[in-house]
């Protein structure tokens, strides 16, 4: 099965319990081709990302070019996302016991 990483961050500086993650979770759940999410929250400058496993490129596209930006200015943030291929790294990874590969 092919997997695709997202990275994402938002230039948000608040307690996680104040991130909008309740809201979001059952949207993000809604995204095609998405496996898994993170929440990833930033020591010492309270940012707030994730990390998310797609199942194909064109799925990780629409989520990190259409769908992301959209939500990012709807609270007011500027982002960064990257797209990462975890199939040329796949050897690597389980030899690191990564999660996503078991």
């Amino acid at each position: 099965m092919s997997k695709f990483f997202v990275y994402t961050e938002v230039q948000l500086s608040v307690p996680f319990d104040q991130a909008p993650w309740r809201r979001l979770n059952p949207i993000l759940k809604s995204q095609k081709g998405l496996q898994n999410k993170t929440w990833l929250s930033g020591v010492q400058n309270d940012s707030v990302g994730g990390f998310y496993v797609f199942d194909s490129l064109e799925n990780a596209q629409a989520f990190a070019y259409d769908y992301f930006p959209t939500e990012a200015k709807e609270i007011g943030a500027a982002f960064t996302t990257r797209i990462f291929d975890g199939n040329v790294t796949e050897e690597a990874s389980r030899f690191l016991n990564s999660p996503h590969y078991k």
